[in-house]
């Protein structure tokens, strides 16, 4: 009798427990449900800082003729720069570089001269409209006789990165938030929590949207796509 009393109880036990663990399981299940959703913002910013390189460029068969007149038209561009309202502070002078083109590896005599040079100035500058203006007003330097090659222009970047990082991150969250909320409705659910989230990479581009090229356009657009993943209930 009490044999089979403790067999009653042992199955009773069983049953009750296979019942908790199908209820786990569930509930597992249930908490497993989840949607991938992307968040996507997009935002144009105007560059706060810039950078100018000038160089001055001149050839001629006499080492101190390229070396006397690189400096010349350095001293110049100086002065134009000076001119224009722009400090000693905002501007960097590198050395002259001369070279021998005879003195080179495999060098030949036939190169029309011998020695050609450049002298680099750049300017860097938190004030971009200056310095935008600038690169438009050099004709008379030309005029002036000085050998100017201007290269790419002026190079515009982003320092405030970061203060305008935290709004865009906001909005690809607020935009994926909102995009959940209406599939969860859609598909007779209930958004649940986060349950994980991916920053993703924010990309600098210029107006054209190339991001290779982003250096030489004033406004940026910046743009980034943000991954979360919520619970649905």
């Amino acid at each position: 009798m009490n044999n089979t009393i403790t067999s009653i109880v042992i199955a009773l036990g069983l049953i009750a427990g296979g019942a908790f663990i199908g209820n786990g399981l569930e509930r597992f299940r249930m908490a497993d449900r989840s949607i991938v959703i992307k968040g996507l913002a997009e935002q144009s910013v105007d560059s706060d800082y810039v950078t100018w390189p000038l160089t001055v460029r001149r050839a001629a068969d006499s080492f101190q003729s390229v070396q006397e007149s690189l400096a010349a038209d350095r001293d110049k561009l100086v002065g134009f720069l000076h001119g224009l309202g722009f400090t000693s502070s905002e501007m960097e002078i590198r050395p002259l570089v001369v070279n021998d083109a005879y003195s080179r590896e495999y060098a030949s005599s036939n190169s029309p001269t011998r020695y050609s040079g450049s002298a680099l100035v750049i300017v860097k500058s938190d004030r971009v409209d200056a310095v935008a203006s600038a690169a438009l007003a050099t004709d008379p330097l030309i005029a002036a006789g000085v050998q100017l090659d201007l290269g790419a222009g002026p190079q515009y970047s982003l320092r405030a990165f970061n203060d305008a990082k935290g709004p865009l991150l906001k909005a690809a969250t607020e935009n994926a938030r909102a995009q959940a909320t209406k599939f969860a409705a859609e598909s007779g659910a209930r958004l649940g929590g986060l349950k994980s989230a991916n920053q993703g990479i924010i990309q600098i581009t210029g107006t054209g949207g190339n991001r290779y090229d982003s250096a030489s356009s004033r406004e940026k657009r910046l743009r980034v796509v943000s991954t979360f993943v919520y619970y649905l209930e």
